[in-house]
């Protein structure tokens, strides 16, 4: 009886078993399906949402920074400050000039071209002075011919004023006749104003030659200043009057002169700013063409007028350096330093 009732007791199912099993089953199927969700949750944040932008990368200077000890020295004076005050301008000359003869001919040699740099009185061009030459020769042998008549006269003066001292001898002795002392007289006279008309005649023609060759010297243009040529305005060939208005082959002026070291800046300052410059002012100068040079000037001038349309005074600055790289007519930029 107890055999059998093992054998059947063998036989029988156990209930709490299998709950034991299933409940693990699910658990393990939630956790994997939780798990599932999650990754792709994950997988679709990844590819959806933008990367984030890359941190910039922190400056040399602070991976290098270094601190060093402040020396005991005394402290410096406080360095001068550049006042708000800014003007523009343009780089001028004062002394600039276009280059002309004083009288009209045709150019016979041009010697300058743009850039030469000349001295004062050199020569820049010449005029066609062919006819002024002949007129020169002419008035020299005028000149000869009035000194030959000098000469002559005077050989006839001495020799009436010979015969008048022999006639009146002989007629003071009686022999002879009173008329012949009157007669010889008025010849010598008559020698004597020839003589100083001869020599008037002489004087005259010697200052018409020296007036025809000052003429001469005009057809030879020269430089009035040193400086440099920025402009070639006339050519061989063309006639040259400075009376004219130009035009055609006819000029006004051989070439345009600049005297570089009287370049200056001219700038326009707001009348209500103007009370922030003083003649003597520090500047600080700075070209379109060079904006990394800093030019030391001053202030040269304060026009003493205002212009009432712009509301502007004109303000001259003038370089303290000369450098061949400031040109005219360039553009500048000045800040006034307090």
């Amino acid at each position: 009886m107890t055999d059998r009732s093992a054998q059947l007791h063998s036989l029988s199912i156990d209930r709490d078993e299998p709950e034991a099993r299933s409940g693990i089953s699910l658990i393990t199927m939630l956790s994997l399906l939780v798990g599932a969700i999650i990754a792709t949750a994950a997988l679709m944040w990844f590819f959806v949402t933008p990367p984030a932008p890359a941190p910039a990368a922190a400056p040399v200077t602070t991976a290098i920074t270094t601190t060093t000890t402040p020396s005991p020295a005394a402290p410096a004076a406080p360095a001068p400050r550049t006042s708000g005050l800014v003007a523009s301008g343009y780089v001028v000359a004062r002394r600039q000039a276009t280059i002309s003869a004083e009288i009209t001919g045709r150019i016979r040699d041009v010697l300058v071209e743009e850039g030469t740099r000349v001295e004062v009185g050199q020569v820049l061009a010449r005029l066609d002075d062919t006819r002024a030459l002949i007129q020169l020769d002419l008035l020299q042998s005028q000149l000869n011919a009035a000194s030959a008549r000098i000469r002559s006269l005077d050989a006839q003066l001495a020799e009436a004023r010979l015969v008048a001292t022999r006639a009146a001898d002989l007629a003071a002795r009686n022999i002879g006749p009173q008329a012949n002392v009157s007669a010889t007289q008025a010849q010598v006279d008559s020698l004597a104003a020839q003589l100083a008309a001869a020599r008037s005649d002489r004087a005259a023609a010697a200052v018409m030659l020296v007036s025809q060759q000052d003429l001469i010297e005009r057809h030879i243009v020269r430089a009035p200043f040193a400086g440099i040529v920025i402009a070639k305005n006339a050519q061989v060939g063309e006639i040259l009057s400075p009376a004219s208005a130009g035009g055609g082959f006819t000029r006004t002026g051989v070439a345009t002169l600049v005297d570089m070291d009287s370049l200056e800046i001219e700038v326009d300052v707001n009348e209500g700013q103007i009370g922030r410059v003083t003649p003597g002012q520090r500047v600080e100068a700075r070209l379109d063409a060079y904006p990394d040079w800093r030019i030391p000037a001053h202030v040269e001038a304060i026009i003493p007028t205002a212009d009432r349309a712009r509301a502007t005074i004109q303000v001259r600055v003038a370089f303290d350096e000369r450098d061949d790289r400031i040109l005219p007519d360039m553009a500048a930029r000045v800040i006034f330093v307090e």
